[in-house]
């Protein structure tokens, strides 16, 4: 496939949220919570540190669902305007995983939270759910136009969990709505060999080429990935071929 108009990539169609971008160093889904708490403490203000720790003790006292509504669900919502938007996915991800949140529970704060909340679950889905059974909320995040909840659904979690056919159609959703795919987990492992994946780059491009639209940069990293052998550096098995 030749390589016409590369650019980096911008949505083709109407998103919500910011466009997702790496953090300061310690991202919620994959910084294990006693270095994402120590990464978090010493970067809040005093305030802001005797919040955390009432949350997080309210949490480790009242863990689970206690009623209709626990108290450190309540927290969930304050972490914004406690903590600042920068650090508030990091807090209510230390709070779920303080009340040992389980799929159940989860999927309770998922439904029922704001955008902000619910890509704070994704985050925390890695470190409390070891097996498939919030994979809904991963797709579900996967079918919003809003990029943050888009990226946080391709975290370690959703590489993982997805099967073949959602999750390559996940990366070409990182395509078309400017997800950077450097904030897709996995992909160098997931990609390799993956000639279905491959052939769906090369059709989206075709179709952007023939649109006179630019193609992605990330399209031409990815399908890099994609020629390596499957194995090369490590027993993996190679996926599935059909879409």
């Amino acid at each position: 496939m030749t390589r016409p108009h590369a650019a980096p990539a911008g949505p083709d169609a109407g998103t919500t949220g910011r466009p997702a971008a790496p953090g300061d160093g310690a991202t919620p889904a994959v910084t294990p919570p006693a270095d994402l708490r120590h990464h978090l403490t010493t970067r809040l203000d005093g305030a802001a540190r005797a919040w955390l720790d009432q949350a997080l003790d309210e949490a480790t006292a009242h863990p689970g669902a206690h009623g209709p509504i626990s108290v450190w669900e309540l927290r969930l919502a304050e972490a914004g305007r406690r903590c600042g938007p920068e650090h508030a996915d990091a807090a209510r991800v230390l709070i779920l995983h303080a009340a040992t949140a389980d799929a159940e529970v989860l999927t309770r704060v998922y439904r029922q939270g704001t955008a902000d909340e619910r890509r704070a679950v994704l985050h925390a889905l890695p470190h409390l759910v070891p097996g498939p059974e919030a994979l809904p909320l991963v797709e579900d995040a996967l079918r919003t136009n809003d990029t943050r909840l888009v990226a946080a659904a391709l975290g370690p979690y959703g590489a993982r969990h997805l099967d073949d056919h959602a999750w390559r159609h996940a990366v070409l959703k990182c395509l078309f709505t400017g997800v950077p795919v450097d904030l897709v987990a996995d992909l160098a492992r997931r990609a390799r060999g993956d000639a279905e994946l491959a052939r769906m780059l090369g059709d989206y491009a075709a179709e952007r080429t023939a649109a006179r639209r630019t193609v992605p940069e990330d399209l031409h990293r990815v399908l890099a990935l994609t020629e390596a052998a499957p194995g090369a550096d490590g027993p993996d098995t190679p996926h599935g071929k059909e879409s």
